[in-house]
């Protein structure tokens, strides 16, 4: 049975023995296999044949303390192959003992955990690699978080500097707007007090001949009539001066005024080129604002719709102008729509019709300034929005503007 047991353990482990001062008595097939070493190399070798110079020999004299006191000694045994090839070992050293409890021998056993161990060192020097890795990307983040810090604040600052060029740009795109919107009232004035100052002169003419004739009643009557005339112009200065007046407050104002003041400002505009108009706005809707900035909007969208008639060549020019109420998220808004049928917008202008300076009028005609100053009115000063979409045979413009319940 001890043979048997023997055996077994030296064919499934690598085994030698050596005297008690370390000369190999005994090795192996196992042992041979591992070392590089025949058997005749080894016999008679001290055991240090195989020690790898890398173990210090203050490991050693740990080993040989503790089986000279009767003890096992168990460790990784780090060995060097005969071609100098490194392997471990998983080792026990038991001293043999005889009867009278003195040492005889030492016998060792072990097996190979070369493959084990390269496999942890390897798992360690990932381990290590990634540790390194993970404190370069910690650096490289913070270093670029630095430079994304830095390149925020500059780019703020160009922010800044943008929005500050850009409010000056549009501050310059208004009164372009301004001066534009003004040279269609004197026009519009022009056309107002066209026909009475024609009315005027005749009055005039006619309380002349009355003053000659000595006929006091026709001259009372041409003095009244001819006042009316004065009195109906200065109203119209008085009207286009307050429109332009810049230093009007926000306040609340009815829908339906603004746009009869629109219309009155543009009567003769409508009379001439014989446009129907038909409004469909209840008294009842306020928003909050400056009423003559709204009326502005509505001239610009009109004089669009007039030109796209002359340019259409449209015989029956009308606009339709409709406000309705409608709730989005709770809230109450005014929709005015404002429609034509002066044949629409072609599809790859619609996009552009808001931008400053785009038009498809002969340079003559318009200065691209009017729908991108209504959106910046409607948008800026009424916190509302506008858009445009094509109908049948033209153009349909809605504004929407928050109700003002307080009212």
């Amino acid at each position: 049975m001890s043979n048997t047991y023997q055996k077994a353990i030296e064919n499934s482990n690598i085994v030698s023995k050596t005297d008690i001062n370390g000369i190999i008595t005994f090795v192996n097939d196992e042992f041979c296999k591992i070392s590089g070493y025949s058997y005749d190399e080894l016999i008679g070798q001290n055991h240090n044949i195989v020690r790898h110079p890398d173990i210090h020999t203050s490991n050693f004299q740990n080993l040989w303390n503790t089986i000279l006191s009767k003890k096992s000694y168990k460790a990784t045994v780090k060995n060097l192959t005969k071609d100098k090839k490194t392997v471990y070992l998983n080792t026990t050293i038991t001293p043999i003992l005889d009867d009278n409890e003195n040492i005889i021998e030492f016998i060792a056993i072990r097996y190979d955990v070369t493959a084990e161990v390269e496999l942890k060192k390897r798992l360690e020097q990932k381990e290590k690699e990634l540790e390194e890795l993970n404190q370069n990307l910690e650096l490289k983040v913070k270093e670029q978080t630095k430079q994304l810090k830095e390149l925020n604040k500059t780019l703020e600052q160009r922010v800044i500097e943008e929005v500050k060029k850009n409010e000056e740009k549009q501050k310059l795109l208004f009164w372009q707007s301004r001066m534009a919107s003004l040279g269609q009232m004197l026009a519009n004035i022009a056309h107002q007090w066209r026909q009475p100052l024609t009315e005027l002169n005749l009055t005039l003419f006619n309380m002349k001949k009355a003053s000659l004739n000595h006929n006091e009643k026709k001259i009372e009557d041409f003095y009244k009539q001819s006042k009316n005339l004065i009195s109906s112009m200065s109203i119209t200065i008085e009207d286009f001066t307050n429109f332009f007046n810049p230093l009007k407050q926000k306040k609340n104002f009815e829908i339906k005024n603004a746009i009869i003041k629109s219309l009155t400002i543009l009567k003769k505009t409508i009379e001439q080129e014989n446009i129907k108009i038909k409004v469909d706005v209840p008294i009842k809707y306020k928003v909050l604002g400056m009423s003559n900035e709204l009326s502005q909007v509505m001239i610009n969208l009109i004089q669009n719709a007039k030109d796209a008639f002359i340019q259409n060549n449209i015989q029956n020019k009308e606009i339709f102008i409709t406000l309705k109420e409608e709730q989005i998220s709770n809230k109450k808004y005014a929709l005015l729509e404002i429609k034509d049928n002066a044949g629409g917008i072609k599809d790859e202008n619609i996009d552009k019709i808001f931008e400053p300076y785009f038009t498809t009028k002969h340079k003559s005609q318009g200065t691209g300034l009017g729908l991108f100053m209504s959106k910046m009115i409607v948008e800026k000063s009424l916190e509302g929005e506008i858009n445009h979409k094509n109908c049948d045979d033209g153009s349909v413009f809605t504004i929407t503007i928050y109700l003002d319940e307080k009212e």
